[in-house]
């Protein structure tokens, strides 16, 4: 039996094929992943690269396994505001994404022009909507939308209710908002949440490393989680977004890296 609020998402397994981590999500009894259409692998985990934009096949088999082991994905991920780029390019991505079922996208600012930024995010959320999907917005300290004042203002600019914020809870802690901040807003422009803890970290460049290459297992390291989650609708989907290279160089495999983070998960996320 699968639990229908959790999800994995597809950072914490380094480019796993899309089959064997639907496989995965399954073995561990979570309903829900997150998925980008190309591979994000460690090179030596020796994972094969792929493609789900290039290869119909392998959307067939990911569609069928996800079928066969009561699977969906829950976010799509992979839809980046960067310089110089037009988000109307990703509407063939976007079709992608509704074929696999996906009801929700997930974009990231990455572009230092804050008004072009928040143009994009209209026109990518626009283009969602047309084909039945939502809009969430990740805060990243570091980048244009480094703490939740500005996703805020962003979801003022773009104005509709299906475009959203997704709560990381490390990059929340990083900003230096807490629960209290979350317990502030209204709760229906919180669309999705990122959960995982974080080590002692310096500065900025240590921090994006960790974020991208070494959280932790949800209650082991240094953020308040009970107290934040507390704080979040209970109506969202909580993604496991916990990467471990060093486990995952060490030889440790990606079921028994996440299923203490599942467990974790089951004890804190309240239901």
């Amino acid at each position: 039996m699968t639990d229908d609020r959790l999800a994995i998402e597809y950072l914490s397994v380094f480019g796993l094929p899309p089959v064997e981590f639907v496989r995965l999500a399954a073995e561990l009894g979570v309903g829900q992943i997150s998925m980008g259409l190309t591979a994000m692998p460690l090179e030596s985990l020796g994972y094969p690269h792929f493609s789900l934009r290039d290869d119909s096949a392998l959307r067939r088999d990911m569609g069928t396994a996800m079928y066969d082991c009561g699977v969906q994905i829950s976010l799509g991920e992979g839809f980046l505001v960067v310089p110089g780029a037009d988000c109307r390019a990703y509407a063939a991505d976007l079709d992608l994404m509704r074929e696999l079922g996906a009801p929700r996208i997930n974009t990231l600012g990455l572009d230092p022009d804050r008004d072009r930024t928040f143009d994009q995010f209209a026109i990518l959320t626009e283009l969602a909507a047309e084909r039945g999907m939502q809009t969430t917005l990740e805060m990243m300290p570091g980048s244009v939308v480094g703490d939740l004042d500005t996703a805020l203002a962003a979801v003022r600019h773009v104005g509709r209710q299906d475009f959203r914020l997704l709560i990381d809870t490390m990059h929340l802690g990083y900003s230096g908002a807490g629960a209290d901040d979350i317990r502030a807003l209204d709760p229906a422009v919180i669309g999705y949440v990122q959960l995982s803890d974080m080590p002692v970290i310096g500065g900025m460049e240590d921090y994006l490393v960790a974020a991208t290459f070494e959280r932790m297992i949800p209650g082991t390291g240094t953020l308040p989680l009970a107290d934040i989650l507390d704080a979040l609708p209970r109506d969202v989907h909580v993604g496991l977004e916990v990467p471990m290279r060093t486990s995952a160089e060490a030889g440790v495999g990606p079921l028994d890296r996440l299923r203490p983070c599942v467990e974790a998960a089951r004890v804190l996320v309240p239901t």
